[in-house]
């Protein structure tokens, strides 16, 4: 009658060839490549994966190649559209596999007093990588397909709410780690090293998501010139860019009018940052044409633009240059007296940041707590801020004080709408500024007009995951109030 621990070992423990080198015997033929995929897919169910040895070097690298490819040829579909392929997020996420390899190594050592051979540790670790690659396949093809359907509209509207999402994430996410435990649990001859290879693991995962919500760039992006018939501009970086840009910024800085003394001055601010899509380009100057024209900001109303054709013109739309235009106009205006409205448009991320897209330019994207600090250390009062991005509700409670009033174009768990290649406005741009806020001086009252009118476009317009339900908020005698 055969050891239930012998059976466990012959399965997934030592290698063949360790063990067939210590008993003197001939070690077994290397397995083809397709069992070896087979066998992954089985741990991936935890089921055993009943092959021996470990894989020869050739094959290693095709079992990690494969999946990899195959990962990045499905990230294509996340854009509708001609794209193109941008290899650096593919090499800043090789890092957490270095991580994990060396982690596993570590998990798989017996220990000084072992008498293992470091070629049969390496061949532990590979069998259990290669073995891992596969068991961790159709869980990540399922994340990846639910990241396509996400990007591409096609899930139900309890899917496309932050909890929603990130549940069904979180759990595709749970069952791999299990699966990666799982084998190394039939692997490591240390109960203790296991225990700390857990957790360990956990935080590699949990690395890796952080990092792939930091990244700007995905492997792919769209490719703007391949859709239009004229050979969109493309900007390229040079010493003399960035001294006209120098250039650029003091002249709109030193060109901000003096305030008429006796009244309370109106100062805008428009912050544009993303440079792919024209949309922003052109809301951006209907909202400072608005401004100059209704509210009497000719002269005091600057403009952050990313974008190639302003490049000589206009500063750029960073988060630097955000905090330093807001300190410029804190210096100009008064700060108890004066107001200060704020308008930025962009596409926006559900951990509610402003994207950035200027390429070749690295731009980092900007978050509430960001627009806040500037704010407060400019020590400017009165304040008007309306963003009109995705999730852009989330903005509302970072930015709260007893005198400024916020208006977003979505609640924190919707998208908005209107922000693609072929729209000439966003939709809450359109409707707030460029309709009621033409007829009207009051922030609320062209608020509450526009709502009904984007509501009823996004109806028109087939909007798939619910109504953007915008914000509006502002603090009264009796305390705080918001509405949607």
């Amino acid at each position: 009658m055969n050891d239930p621990q012998t059976d466990k070992d012959e399965d997934i423990g030592a290698p063949a060839e360790a063990r067939a080198a210590a008993e003197g015997k001939r070690a077994p033929a290397a397995a083809p490549l397709g069992r070896w995929m087979a066998a992954g897919l089985r741990a991936s169910l935890m089921l055993a994966p009943r092959i021996e040895g470990s894989p020869r070097p050739w094959q290693l690298m095709l079992l990690v190649a494969i999946p990899s490819l195959l990962f990045i040829a499905l990230a294509r579909l996340q854009i509708d559209g001609p794209a193109r392929f941008h290899p650096l997020p593919a090499l800043e996420s090789l890092w957490p596999v270095c991580l994990m390899l060396w982690l596993g190594w570590w998990t798989l050592t017996p220990g000084s007093n072992s008498g293992s051979a470091p070629d049969a540790r390496r061949s532990s670790l590979s069998r259990w990588f290669a073995l891992g690659t596969w068991a961790a396949l159709p869980w990540t093809l399922l994340m990846i397909g639910l990241s396509i359907a996400y990007f591409r509209g096609w899930l139900p509207a309890a899917l496309t709410t932050t909890r929603g999402f990130w549940t069904v994430y979180g759990a595709l996410l749970g069952i791999s780690v299990m699966a990666a435990v799982w084998l190394m649990a039939r692997c490591a001859p240390n109960a203790s090293r296991l225990a700390i290879f857990v957790p360990g693991l956990l935080a590699l995962s949990a690395l890796d998501i952080w990092q792939s919500l930091q990244v700007q760039d995905r492997y792919w992006q769209e490719e703007v010139s391949a859709s239009s018939k004229d050979e969109r501009p493309r900007m390229y970086l040079s010493q003399e860019l960035f001294e006209a840009q120098q250039a650029v910024w003091q002249r709109a800085v030193d060109g901000i009018a003096p305030r008429r003394e006796g009244q309370a001055n109106v100062y805008g601010l428009v912050f544009a940052p993303y440079a792919s899509e024209d949309v922003f380009l052109r809301e951006s100057r209907m909202v400072t044409e608005v401004l100059e024209e209704r509210f009497d900001a000719k002269g005091r109303v600057l403009r952050l633009l990313n974008h190639v054709s302003t490049a000589q013109e206009l500063p750029w739309a960073t988060p630097l240059n955000l905090q330093r235009a807001i300190a410029a106009m804190g210096e100009r205006m008064n700060r108890d007296e004066d107001l200060l409205v704020i308008y930025m448009t962009s596409h926006g991320a559900r951990d509610f940041k402003l994207a950035s897209s200027h390429w070749p330019l690295t731009v980092q994207w900007l978050t509430p707590q960001q627009l806040r600090e500037a704010l407060d250390a400019a020590g400017i009062r009165h304040r008007v801020v309306a963003i009109s991005a995705c999730y852009s509700g989330g903005w509302i409670e970072p930015l709260a004080t007893d005198d400024s009033l916020i208006m977003t174009a979505a609640d924190a768990d919707h998208t908005s709408y209107g922000c693609g290649h072929r729209s000439e406005l966003t939709f809450f741009g359109r409707a707030l500024f460029d309709e009621e806020l033409r007829k009207r001086h009051s922030f609320e009252a062209a608020f509450a007009a526009a709502v009904p009118v984007i509501k009823q476009r996004e109806i028109d317009a087939g909007k798939e995951d619910g109504f953007s339900n915008p914000q509006i908020s502002w603090a009264t005698a009796s305390g705080r109030y918001s509405r949607s």
